[in-house]
């Protein structure tokens, strides 16, 4: 039973939409990758660095069960993947076990939002 429960989620990927970046090419030095609440500063912070020439593309999640079934193929096509997440980074340790990937967790647990400025911050900080 348990078998049949996960095929049928695993399924359901097929009606979900594939992932693409909301901002930036599909091979870009650096994706920043979120879900949820981080989408504003994220964008912001990805569009601020994008202005100042930076090599950096947006990726928001909307799908995280089952991902959409282009996702690990997306992430493999950046040389970096940086995850904000304000928790301690439950999502990064996913992508990385399901997709081998080196993502960087960029965690905050304050109860206060990203700042675009700590987004943009991290990005500089990786692609300097």
């Amino acid at each position: 039973m348990t078998d049949a429960r996960a095929a049928k989620i695993a399924g359901i990927a097929d009606d979900i939409p594939l992932q693409k970046p909301e901002l930036g090419p599909e091979n870009a030095t650096l994706a920043v990758v979120g879900w949820g609440s981080t989408y504003g500063p994220i964008n912001q912070g990805v569009t601020k660095a994008r202005e100042e020439g930076y090599h950096v593309a947006h990726i928001h999640l909307r799908y995280l069960s089952p991902f959409p079934r282009n996702l690990g193929e997306l992430l493999k096509s950046y040389d970096r993947i940086l995850v904000p997440e304000m928790n301690h980074g439950q999502l990064v340790s996913v992508l990385r076990d399901r997709y081998l990937i080196q993502g960087e967790a960029l965690t905050k647990v304050q109860g206060q939002p990203f700042k675009i400025t700590e987004i943009y911050e991290a990005i500089r900080s990786r692609l300097g």
